[in-house]
């Protein structure tokens, strides 16, 4: 029970300093606009999640801009293909600096776990957008579904695998 609420408490304390790293020197703000936001997969999060139109676009670019990062070239061009805004939602998501690569790498190490280091290493992005580095998890499903819907568990799967 104590290294679990240290745990949390050093996952908290690196979350605060990556917003405040990226605030302070405007790294994590986005340099293009903002993808098209009659994108279904926008809206979907949008009213979902009861997040901004810009919180949606930087948030789904930013975790599909971390599978790009993840998956080979091949899987990738299945995604962009089955999702071809893809591209343009990871332009519009916040740029990762090198600590919030840190930080994943960190996350995954002390919980043994891949996801959660997949997932911490977007507390960065979703900080810049003023969003809580948990919300990465509630992205996570709609993005997976939009995925599915798109093309297939073959997508998905591609996705899940990476987080």
């Amino acid at each position: 029970m104590k290294f679990q609420s240290q745990f949390t408490v050093i996952t908290l304390l690196f979350s605060v300093l990556l917003i405040g790293c990226a605030s302070l020197t405007g790294k994590g703000t986005t340099s293009t606009p903002p993808a098209s936001s009659d994108s279904r997969l926008v809206s979907s999060l949008t009213q979902k999640l009861g997040v901004s139109n810009e919180q949606a676009t930087g948030g789904a670019g930013a975790i599909l801009g971390y599978a790009k990062g993840k998956l080979s070239k091949e899987d990738y061009s299945t995604v962009s293909k089955a999702m071809p805004e893809s591209d343009s939602l990871i332009k519009a998501a916040p740029k990762e600096d090198n600590m919030s690569s840190k930080l994943g790498s960190m996350t995954s190490a002390i919980s043994g776990s891949e996801s959660a280091g997949g997932l911490g290493a977007l507390a960065g992005s979703f900080g810049a957008l003023g969003l809580s580095p948990d919300m990465a998890g509630k992205f996570l499903p709609v993005v997976l579904d939009y995925a599915n819907s798109k093309g297939g568990s073959k997508v998905s799967g591609l996705l899940k695998g990476v987080f």
